[in-house]
């Protein structure tokens, strides 16, 4: 998601994260997590850290924005969660020696999101400045983790929408998604059986009758992806 500024992409997401909280969702991705310390890329408003929190795991949390961090440390009141300000896209040497020296022993980034000042997100562009986005940090956290000894899994998540009765069929574009880009000659491995999926609520993307053959029972979902160090 890439809202205009960042007092609207803010917005948002406490609004937006509400919904997630009152569904269970960051519980469930929370409950996806192996290990017990966790460098979590971008904390958002921090629904997700809380919930990490909430598990008893040890987090450090990481994100560009000030007003962001705020907001996280409102909600987590836990000694066990440590919060930084650091630009994925430009560490400085201290911020990469404190990630380091934390020894993490999975990175998560989840529902990767940014204000449009920072995506470059245009209403014309259909979605592909996000996506470009995404990709590329994706590759960073990715990269991040390879270079962490102590790291044994990556973990994404991203909102998508697919048909339901098609979820095998997306296990499969999932994995051969990340593996082709987010990992690509990097010494993890993303499996099938770590792909999963998670309905956002029971309403399909489209409900007019009208609506073209190919979009109909496609709901939206949240999509993880857990891949692990080679062995």
């Amino acid at each position: 998601m890439s809202a205009g500024t960042v007092a609207e992409f803010i917005g948002y997401w406490e609004n937006e994260g509400l919904a997630y909280v009152r569904r269970g969702d960051y519980d469930w991705m929370a409950a996806l997590v192996p290990g017990q310390r966790v460098l979590e890329i971008g904390c958002g408003v921090g629904f997700a850290t809380q919930a990490l929190a909430r598990r008893g795991l040890q987090v450090l949390s990481i994100d560009s924005l000030a007003e962001c961090l705020d907001l996280a440390r409102q909600r987590v009141e836990s000694g066990d969660v440590t919060l930084m300000q650091a630009d994925l896209t430009a560490l400085s040497n201290e911020q990469c020696s404190s990630i380091e020296a934390f020894a993490p022993d999975t990175v998560i980034c989840w529902l990767m999101g940014a204000p449009a000042e920072t995506t470059g997100a245009m209403p014309s562009d259909a979605g592909r400045a996000v996506i470009a986005y995404r990709e590329k940090l994706h590759r960073l956290v990715a990269e991040l983790a390879a270079s962490l000894p102590t790291v044994q899994a990556l973990h994404f998540i991203d909102r998508t929408a697919i048909p339901w009765q098609a979820k095998d069929i997306g296990r499969d574009t999932l994995v051969s998604y990340h593996s082709g880009k987010t990992l690509l000659d990097l010494p993890f491995v993303a499996d099938r059986q770590h792909a999963l999926f998670r309905k956002l609520g029971d309403e399909t993307v489209a409900q007019n009758r009208n609506t073209h053959p190919s979009l109909k029972g496609v709901v939206p979902t949240l999509a993880s992806m857990l891949a692990e160090r080679k062995k």
